[in-house]
């Protein structure tokens, strides 16, 4: 029964290392393309940002602060009042729309950062558990046989 415990742990320890692998390698992957197609926009931060300006909007954070800006000027240029606030024949309504639109796909690119992070945390975590379970399933003693000087014995 031990040795059959021992195979089946390994074999999912091993299921689960692969598994770890991949979610890590998407992550990755992932991140960099975000950042590539970012980046490709030639987006820089207003130089009136809080945070990061002048800086090549290519990350999370530089997205973010851009967005912040664009959400300070929509509100300027529209008296303090939102897309969803203006009546619709305000001209200005054009302007909070899009920055609207603008805000949502910086956004949008800040919330897949996050997510490509989650995944390769994820896969690392998966992949620290698989090998944990392949030691553990390496270090299982069948019952009645002497145990290795150093490791405990199954109960008899």
């Amino acid at each position: 029964m031990a040795t059959n415990t021992a195979g089946r742990s390994g074999t999912v320890g091993i299921i689960v290392m692969v598994m770890g692998v991949i979610f890590a390698v998407a992550g990755v992957v992932t991140y960099f393309v975000v950042s590539d197609q970012l980046a490709a926009e030639n987006i820089t931060v207003s130089e009136d940002a809080a945070m990061f300006a002048g800086q090549d909007v290519t990350g999370p954070f530089t997205a973010y602060a851009e967005a912040e800006v664009i959400n300070k000027h929509a509100l300027e240029a529209t008296g303090g009042k939102t897309y969803a606030e203006l009546d619709r024949e305000d001209p200005a309504r054009q302007t909070a729309m899009q920055a609207s639109f603008l805000r949502a796909s910086l956004f949008t690119s800040v919330v897949a950062f996050g997510v490509a992070a989650l995944a390769t945390v994820l896969g690392v975590v998966l992949v620290l558990i698989g090998w944990a379970l392949l030691s553990l399933g390496r270090q299982t003693v069948l019952p009645g046989a002497a145990a290795e000087p150093g490791t405990a014995s199954a109960p008899a």
